[in-house]
């Protein structure tokens, strides 16, 4: 085997680790997610329907952008053949990012309402996909990591896609001094956040 074969078959062995470390991480953090959700039984209103949950415990739903943060995981690394030492850091840094904000969750249904659970929420759930953005585009410069048929415009595409996470968490920042029904409410900024990238890359384009 040749020497450049060999290093491609170690750092093909290094992305399916790091896939399998990436992917236990996400399941275990979205599981404790779950077990945060409010309980039926301890509710004095009685039966709650999911739409009464949702209604009443609005701030709940900014954790549902863990799953979204794992989809996009997926359809980025899908798209790698390789990874080398400083994507792993980058991978594992976005990992810690991640249990980050599973404890601002955590902070923020013990201190529901303050403006520093609220802000650390918003600022940890923005530094996972910050990260995300830097080790995507460390991955696709030059087409360093990722495979030759991933054109430049498709890699350029999902750059702009993952942006809009990390983009309309920030924004929450300052809502969160205002009150928790705006912050609450700025979370929905997700559709004009990204109708604003598209329009931007259509220019672009």
């Amino acid at each position: 085997m040749k020497p450049n074969e060999l290093r491609m078959s170690k750092t093909s062995l290094q992305l399916l680790r790091l896939e399998r470390l990436s992917d236990v991480v996400f399941a275990l953090v979205i599981i404790r997610i779950f077990t945060l959700l409010p309980n039926p039984k301890n509710m004095d209103t009685g039966w709650w329907s999911l739409t009464d949950m949702l209604i009443n415990n609005a701030s709940d739903l900014v954790m549902i952008i863990v799953i979204v943060y794992w989809i996009q995981h997926n359809a980025l690394f899908g798209h790698l053949v390789k990874t080398d030492n400083t994507h792993t850091a980058i991978a594992i840094a976005q990992l810690f990012a991640l249990l980050l904000f599973l404890y601002a969750i955590r902070m923020g249904s013990i201190f529901e309402g303050t403006i520093e659970a609220r802000v650390l929420e918003s600022f940890t759930a923005a530094l996972v996909g910050i990260v995300s953005v830097i080790g995507w585009t460390y991955a696709i410069w030059n087409q360093r990591l990722v495979s030759p048929d991933l054109s430049k415009k498709e890699a350029r595409e999902l750059l702009e896609n993952i942006i809009v996470e990390p983009t309309v968490a920030l924004l929450t920042i300052p809502c969160a001094f205002v009150g928790p029904v705006v912050w609450e409410i700025a979370w929905l900024a997700f559709i004009p956040v990204s109708q604003v990238i598209k329009r931007i890359r259509l220019r672009t384009y």
